[in-house]
């Protein structure tokens, strides 16, 4: 089953550090704290049937562009698809709007974020849409998956429990600690006050 350390597996901090410029620690330390706070926001924002057909589409599109295949990675990364990606996920806010809400939450450094955003986002969807993809099961309406009791809802859930067996709390405890109020503050913020 997916999992978080599975997607921590296809991310490529060195990559990403050799990409920005950025210590790779910082790096790792960043998209560690980044991964569960999107996937939530993804959770979040599928819970309304058009968004999770346009999750859904905009992650199958990302697994799509090869970004987790053997030769893919980091540099095929279109950023500028990722700040779309970014502003759609937190309700029309930028990159510099989330990555500034995030660090105000304990998140990290704010520079940092907004460089890793655009970049991060994508890979994350492209690994949500191989697990949407996975097993060749034929398309079906986010609706119909739900009912079915399968679907984007059980993807996320199921990458967002797959840490170690840490819960996502557990997780985001250790990281945001108990600046800010913690992630329900941080994503209430950014997805328009909804908790």
């Amino acid at each position: 089953m997916a999992g978080l350390d599975d997607l921590y597996a296809q991310i490529s901090t060195s990559d990403i550090a050799s990409k920005l410029g950025a210590d790779q620690g910082e790096v790792e330390k960043a998209v560690h704290t980044l991964v569960p706070v999107l996937l939530s926001g993804l959770q979040h924002t599928s819970q309304d049937p058009e968004n999770a057909s346009k999750i859904e589409s905009a992650a199958s599109g990302q697994a799509a562009r090869g970004l987790l295949d053997a030769g893919g990675g980091v540099a095929q990364v279109d950023e500028a698809a990722g700040h779309q990606a970014v502003a759609t996920l937190f309700g029309g806010k930028d990159t510099d709007q989330v990555a500034a809400a995030l660090a105000s939450g304990g998140a990290g450094n704010s520079d940092l974020l907004k460089q890793l955003l655009p970049v991060i986002l994508p890979i994350v969807l492209a690994y949500i849409g191989k697990q949407l993809g996975s097993g060749g099961a034929p398309e079906t309406s986010a609706a119909q998956q739900r009912t079915s009791g399968g679907g984007l809802g059980d993807i996320l859930g199921s990458i967002l429990g797959g840490g170690n067996d840490k819960s996502l709390g557990g997780i985001l405890g250790s990281v945001l600690g108990a600046k800010g109020g913690g992630l329900g503050d941080i994503l209430g913020g950014l997805l328009g006050g909804k908790k």
